[in-house]
């Protein structure tokens, strides 16, 4: 195995249970060999003690998982309200065939339901709709 030019070899002493942990783990972290496993953990150490305040570190780790698993959330809703809107298009091409009405009607109860839903601050059920329609 060639030795990289712009790397330093030095002797590490390091206790058999932490060498083993890192035989175990380096893989795992899509590491190449285990020097390099170390040395993505020595900068992490480095960054974490040359932060201005040593406890912001951890904190902007905790952000970046925490953006990530926002981000996957927003993903999930997006298919789902994908869904929902495929289902809700085909239940009214259903009602539309079944019914007649005319254009200026369904306009005005267009406007009508916009009005209710803002007044119910998005939360309009069927029973809204069968007590509105009395």
């Amino acid at each position: 195995m060639s030795v990289p030019k712009d790397k330093c070899k030095f002797p590490l002493w390091i206790h058999p249970e932490i060498i083993n942990k890192v035989k175990d783990m380096y893989r795992e972290n899509n590491c190449r060999s285990q020097s390099e496993f170390i040395e993505n953990a020595i900068k992490y150490y480095i960054g974490y003690l040359t932060a201005n305040d040593a406890q912001s570190y951890l904190p902007n780790a905790f952000l970046s998982n925490m953006k990530s698993i926002v981000a996957e959330s927003d993903n999930r809703q997006s298919r789902l309200l994908f869904k929902l809107a495929v289902e809700m298009a085909m239940m009214m091409n259903v009602l539309a065939s079944t019914v007649e009405i005319d254009k200026d009607l369904l306009e005005k109860l267009r406007g009508e339901c916009v009005k209710e839903v803002k007044k119910l601050n998005g939360g309009f059920s069927l029973e809204d709709a069968v007590e509105w329609q009395s």
